[in-house]
């Protein structure tokens, strides 16, 4: 990260195009009647992100690994539902629709043209992109996501939010540890402890059978974070009711690796790129044969009459 100042903008890229390609319809194609209605609807949202909440510094975060091996070694279980093909010498292939994958390719060059940083790295997730960024970052951080994850790097006192898109990609929710606690009861430093308490079955994590996201709360309300419950499991004078003592004594090989997985890395290795916001673009011949194999016309202008006034 070099010369990082001001407002960082970091985009979890899949999680957003995903959002952009159910957002908007298929109708919206290239000339040659492939859709690019990922690519558009991200350029859009990209567009509206910056104008609306003027970062200084803009990085797409991307999934190198979506599925990384040292987090399924620890629990198989986790992401296997998605998986549509299994590659032992790297990462899986990820079910995606048919018309998706073929635009992922285009959001990666349009992005490399117009000059917005990328970064992915082997072995990790885009999550683990974001942590670290975030944990690295000297000032206030955007994290855009639909991933709830994401929530457990919230922290107020270091100007870190989540804006989470309630609706497509036009409504956004900005995430701060009072939303948390109110809808939640905890605050992001107790956002992981309370997914991998109560699972997930988008991530294939199984959580502890019999304590949801509610008796989650209260259990972190009332003894700190998952090493004081599990002391609390231990100490027959505890409050915890017999069933919640046997659930959590059941779940201890599952409770010992969770954490791992469920919470984000801040260690990752990132190359040395600017992130700074580009004015103008990087490769403007690719830009103009993008817009126009592509069809990227309004929404790829838009994005860069807004990163030049910006």
């Amino acid at each position: 990260m070099r010369g990082v100042t001001g407002r960082l903008m970091l985009l979890d890229t899949a999680s957003l195009y995903f959002r952009a390609y159910f957002g908007v319809p298929e109708s919206v194609k290239a000339p040659d009647g492939t859709p690019v209605n990922a690519v558009r609807g991200l350029l859009d949202f990209v567009d509206r992100l910056v104008k609306d909440h003027r970062p200084g510094h803009l990085v797409a975060c991307m999934d190198a690994d979506w599925r990384p091996a040292w987090r399924v070694e620890l629990i198989p279980s986790y992401k296997a539902h998605r998986v549509a093909e299994e590659h032992g010498s790297g990462p899986d292939e990820e079910e995606v629709p048919d018309t998706l994958s073929p635009q992922v390719p285009v959001i990666e060059s349009v992005l490399d043209a117009v000059g917005i940083a990328r970064v992915g790295v082997a072995g990790y997730e885009a999550d683990d992109v974001i942590g670290t960024f975030t944990a690295r970052a000297e000032g206030p951080v955007d994290i855009v996501t639909g991933d709830r994850d994401l929530y457990q790097l919230v922290d107020d006192a270091r100007g870190v939010r989540v804006l989470y898109p309630l609706k497509g990609v036009g409504t956004l929710q900005t995430t701060d540890e009072a939303v948390l606690r109110e809808k939640y009861g905890v605050g992001g430093s107790g956002y992981a402890d309370l997914a991998l308490l109560r699972g997930d079955p988008s991530d294939g994590l199984p959580g502890v059978p019999g304590i949801g996201e509610k008796t989650a709360a209260r259990l972190l309300a009332e003894f700190g974070d998952l090493a004081g419950i599990m002391a609390a499991a231990d100490d027959p004078g505890s409050k915890l009711t017999p069933s919640q003592r046997k659930r959590l004594d059941e779940a201890r090989p599952y409770l010992a690796v969770a954490p791992k997985v469920v919470r984000v890395a801040a260690d990752v290795p990132l190359p040395d790129v600017d992130t700074s916001l580009p004015r103008t673009p990087r490769d403007p011949a690719a830009v103009r044969e993008l817009a126009a194999r592509w069809g990227l016309g309004g929404s790829l202008q838009r994005l860069l009459d807004t990163l030049g006034a910006s």
